[in-house]
Formats: structure tokens, sequence, C-alpha cells
């Protein structure tokens, strides 16, 4: 099975870049394969992300297309509405926003490997008819990519930012400032711990 990884990270041009990734080895062939099931459920349970991962100060709430809020799997055309602990842009009446632009399933417990992975970008607030201005610290250039991926006994959660730039361009002054700051902080590595929680959360084993 080809890396998943090379068919649904973009490839990076400019701005910051982050790999985050944490592997844990099976005993054998089936708790392996146990285990990486878990960590697909978790990748797709949006709104128990803060449960599984200690210390994730951010609070990600899985919505549809129009920013309804909506209790199940993600699904491509979703939104996340995203509270991290500083002040929220105007463009997204406090929230950040992303939009998943895709998923790649390729599960197979009967293989040598499996994976799953959502892509989301930074996008205008959904509940906004007319909203044009995207409503994130990061402009729309940027990708976050979460990744579960099982090579025989190893698994591995992962998350891998491309393209990752603050957004400055907004009408809202106040919103340029303040996405300057947090997303240049991100970007310098200020929420590589929070992301590091979430991938250790996704595929612990204590944690269901």
């Amino acid at each position: 099975m080809p890396d998943i990884k090379e068919k649904i990270i973009p490839p990076q041009h400019a701005g910051g870049k982050k790999d985050i990734e944490h592997k844990v080895a099976a005993s054998d062939d089936d708790d392996a394969r146990k285990l990486f099931v878990i960590g697909r459920n978790r990748l797709l349970d949006v709104n128990n992300w803060s449960n599984v991962a200690e210390g994730l100060s951010a609070k990600f709430h899985l919505t549809d297309q129009n920013g309804i809020d909506v209790e199940r799997t993600a699904e491509k055309t979703d939104c996340f509405k995203i509270d991290i602990p500083a002040p929220g842009p105007a463009e997204g009446d406090g929230h950040d926003w992303v939009k998943i632009e895709a998923i790649e399933d390729k599960s197979d417990s009967q293989g040598p490997s499996e994976s799953i992975a959502i892509r989301v970008r930074p996008c205008p607030n959904p509940r906004e008819r007319q909203g044009e201005n995207v409503a994130h610290f990061l402009d729309e250039k940027a990708t976050s990519t979460f990744v579960v991926q099982r090579n025989g006994r190893e698994i591995t959660a992962a998350v891998y930012g491309r393209n990752e730039k603050p957004n400055t361009d907004t009408t809202s002054v106040i919103d340029k400032v303040r996405n300057a700051v947090v997303g240049t902080t991100a970007i310098m590595g200020m929420s590589n711990v929070q992301w590091k929680n979430l991938v250790q959360g996704l595929i612990a084993i204590q944690k269901d």
C-alpha cells in the first residue's frame, strides 16, 4: 500500500512546516489491528479530542458545512470550530474555523498496513453566508493533516502542518494583529506541545 502521506499531504512551498509523530509498538498483530481501530475511531470523533488528549487546551467542535454543530463522526466538507486559549477572531464570531477538504480511509484489517487521514484548511466562517475572509490565525494556504497509520505491529499517529503563514488578509485591524501574534507563535512551535498531546492520546491504550 502506498504511503498515505504522499497522497494527502500537500507539498511545502513557503512558511512554517511541522511533522509531529508518536509511535507505539504493539505486542502482536491482533493488538496492532485493535489499536489502529481505536485510533481511527478517536480521530474521526473530533468532538471528543479534548477528552482523549490530556492537556489539550484548544477545544474542537465538529460542525456541518453550514457551521451547525453535529454529534457524529467527521465527514468531508464538515468544519472544525476551534476555541484556543486566546481572543478569537471577529471574522469567526470568536472561533477559528477550518474545513475538511479530504479524508483518505485505507482501513484494511487483513493487510500488512492500513491508514486514515484527514486534511483541513482554514476557511471563512461558514455561518456567515457573505463571509469571504478566512476566520483563522493562519491563511488559506496552510493545511493540517491528521494521520493514524499501522505498519505491521507499529502504530503511528501524527499531525503534519504545511505552508503555515499568519493570516493578515482580513478587513478587521484587530484580527490582523491577533492573527499575526497567534499565527507567528504557532509557527514558531508554541502549539507543538498541544499537537503532541493529541497524537499521543489518539493511540493511548488506557483511554478506552
